[in-house]
C-alpha cells in the first residue's frame, strides 16, 4: 500500500495535513472571495469555488487535521482501532484572518476531496466528529426558501458561525462541529447516481436535525452544507492503511460506517 507523505505522517506525532500547495501571497481573502462571487450561482460559483480551494487558497488552519478515535469489535471477538483525520473545520476560502466556509455541490466536493488527497465522512465518522470536538456550537437555520443557495445566505451563516466561535473563545485549531449538515459518502450515492447524500447539523443533545438524505440531485448546494474532509489514510491499530480498503473490508468496515461495506468508494474519488 503506498501512502501520501503528508498523510502517512499519521503514523508519528506530527498532524496529517491536507495536499494543498502553499497559500499564495496574493490570494484573496474571505470577504473579497464572497464579493466576487456575490452574483454568481450553480456551475460558475462552483467552478470559482473549486478553482481557489485546489489553489491552497484556503487558511492554514484547516491545511492541519485532527485526529478522531473510533473503535469495534470484529466477527472474531477481537476489538479494534481506528484513528481518521479530519479537518478542523468545513472548507473555506482565505486566511486565519479573513475566511469565508463554501458549501459545495457534490461533484466539486469530491475533486476537491481528492485533490487534498482526502475523502467525504460517512454517519459515522460525522457523529464522532461530533461526540469528539472541542466545541460543538448550536445550529442556527435561516429562514427556508429559493434565498438559501443564494451567496448571500452563504456569508450571512458565514457570519453567524464566526460570532458564535468568538463567543466560545476557541482557537482555529479546535475541532468544531453543530454548524453546518455534512456532504457525507454513503451507499446511496452508488445506487442513486446524480443525488447528493447529507446528513447531521448536531443539535446540542447530539440528535442530527438532518437525518441521511438523498432527495436533492448532486448539484444541489445551499447555506446549511459544509464539506469537510477526511484523510485517504486511516490507522488501524497504529498501522496506517488506505481508507478505501478499510470502507470495503467485510470485517473492518463498520470500525467507520454503520452501512456495511461501501464497495465503489475509490470510483466516486479518483474516477474508474
Amino acid at each position: 500500500m503506498s501512502v501520501s507523505p503528508a498523510v502517512g505522517r499519521g503514523a508519528s506525532d506530527v498532524p496529517p495535513s491536507l495536499t494543498l500547495p502553499p497559500r499564495p501571497e496574493s490570494a484573496m481573502s474571505g470577504a473579497e472571495f464572497a464579493r466576487s462571487i456575490a452574483e454568481r450561482s450553480g456551475p460558475g460559483r462552483e467552478q470559482a469555488i473549486e478553482e481557489q480551494l485546489i489553489a491552497g487558497n484556503v487558511p492554514d488552519f484547516l491545511k492541519q487535521l485532527k485526529p478522531v478515535s473510533l473503535s469495534g469489535r470484529l466477527g472474531s471477538g477481537r476489538t479494534v482501532s481506528a484513528t481518521i483525520f479530519v479537518t478542523p473545520d468545513y472548507l473555506a476560502v482565505g486566511s486565519d484572518k479573513d475566511f469565508l466556509l463554501t458549501p459545495m455541490a457534490l461533484r466539486t466536493a469530491l475533486r476537491v476531496a481528492a485533490a487534498c488527497g482526502c475523502i467525504l465522512p460517512t454517519r459515522k465518522m460525522v457523529d464522532e466528529v461530533f461526540r469528539q470536538s472541542d466545541v460543538r456550537l448550536t445550529p442556527e437555520p435561516m429562514q427556508a426558501g429559493p434565498a438559501m443557495r443564494t451567496t448571500a445566505y452563504y456569508v450571512t451563516h458565514d457570519g453567524t458561525i464566526k460570532r458564535q466561535r468568538r463567543s466560545t473563545g476557541a482557537t482555529l485549531a479546535a475541532l468544531v462541529s453543530g454548524h453546518k449538515k455534512d456532504v457525507v459518502l454513503s451507499n446511496r450515492l452508488l445506487h442513486n447516481p446524480g443525488k447528493i447524500a447529507i446528513y447531521g447539523w448536531h443539535r446540542p443533545s447530539g440528535s442530527p436535525i438532518q437525518p441521511l438524505s438523498t432527495v436533492h440531485g448532486a448539484a444541489y448546494a445551499d447555506y446549511s452544507h459544509g464539506i469537510r474532509l477526511v484523510a485517504d489514510t486511516v490507522l488501524i491499530d497504529g498501522e496506517p492503511r488506505s481508507i478505501y480498503g478499510v470502507l470495503e473490508d467485510p470485517d473492518l468496515s463498520g470500525l467507520l460506517t454503520y452501512e456495511g461495506p461501501i464497495k465503489g468508494a475509490r470510483r466516486l474519488f479518483t474516477g474508474p
